[in-house]
């Protein structure tokens, strides 16, 4: 178990070398940081030699990957992906290309609150989701099974904003019983303001979630272990809960623990709509603001934090099912 885990942290860390090497691609091939400078700067007043200052202020003036006027290690070390993107290993996210602040404190400061709406939006939708399926698989092939899925498929085929503009509406604006947008930091004040985001994103995680774990279940409640638990007279509620939720778990922990990354990258559409300070609305702020270090950052997070989730996968498999054993 041990050797595969370091294996898996080998491969996690080729992929993010392998992501970031396709990042500072599109960002300085495709995108050079001329370009940059005159997007940042505007065409107005993106004259040649604001355009040099601009790199030279924010490092963007060195050779991109050799530096042929350095020697051996400054040929690596003196290039833009070293001093750019290299750093971004050790969580160094330097700083803004809009206004220079730092960009890992900002980042810090806002994961609180992004924590704030996604972890009970997180926890209650896969309560929710868990409770519904259980119910909806256990009355297979009747009425409330087909209803229900017409049910779902018609939740996921609503596009997010409809839900979030809907909600805003018939409960801010209509019935008056919560803000429409804006944040208050301060406990229990903030409450008031994460209800209504945290039901929309119950809400809108229903139809797919719903429909999922009811696929998980078909599969375990027809199985001979079910049966067995059945012909001894345990209860329905004891069937599902203790021997068909427990064995249904690795699946259900597949899709737990790769939505972790997305607790902490934040909820974009949520927090902009709201004017939740959190990840979420950092990164719209930055694209709106052509901030390519900001985006560049976000992005190796969110790809940190989704391999970290694939490998507590294979170690959350051997919690669920001892059976699992990797070399």
């Amino acid at each position: 178990m041990r050797a595969h885990i370091i294996r898996r942290i080998a491969h996690g860390l080729i992929t993010l070398l392998g992501v970031n090497l396709t990042v500072f691609a599109l960002f300085f091939y495709v995108n050079p940081p001329d370009r940059m400078a005159e997007q940042i700067l505007g065409e107005r007043h993106a004259t040649p030699e604001r355009i040099e200052s601009w790199k030279r202020q924010h490092g963007y003036h060195l050779p991109r990957l050799f530096n042929a006027d350095e020697r051996f290690p400054g040929c690596f070390t003196r290039t833009v992906f070293w001093t750019k993107s290299m750093p971004l290993f050790a969580f160094q996210f330097g700083s803004s290309d809009h206004d220079n602040s730092a960009i890992g404190a900002a980042m810090r400061e806002r994961i609180p609150y992004s924590l704030a709406l996604t972890v009970p939006i997180f926890a209650l939708a896969l309560a929710v989701n868990l409770i519904l399926a259980m119910v909806v698989a256990f009355h297979r092939g009747s009425g409330l099974d087909h209803g229900a899925l017409v049910v779902c498929v018609f939740m996921m085929s609503v596009s997010m904003l409809f839900y979030i503009v809907g909600g805003q509406y018939l409960f801010a604006i209509r019935w008056k019983l919560a803000p429409v947008s804006g944040f208050d930091s301060a406990f229990p004040h903030a409450l008031r303001f994460l209800i209504l985001p945290i039901g929309i994103g119950v809400v809108g995680s229903i139809g797919a979630g719903t429909r999922y774990y009811r696929t998980v279940f078909l599969e375990e409640i027809h199985k001979d272990y079910i049966r067995t638990a059945r012909a001894k007279g345990l209860g329905e509620g004891a069937v599902l809960f203790r021997h068909a939720l427990k064995n249904a778990l690795l699946p259900i922990l597949t899709n737990v623990v790769v939505g972790i990354p997305f607790l902490i990258m934040g909820n974009l559409l949520l927090e902009n709509f709201f004017g939740i300070p959190g990840l979420g609305s950092f990164l719209i702020d930055a694209i709106m603001t052509q901030d390519f270090a900001v985006i560049r950052a976000m992005v190796f997070l969110g790809s940190a934090l989704y391999v970290a989730a694939l490998i507590l996968i294979d170690i959350a498999y051997t919690w669920a099912d001892p059976r699992v054993r990797f070399a």
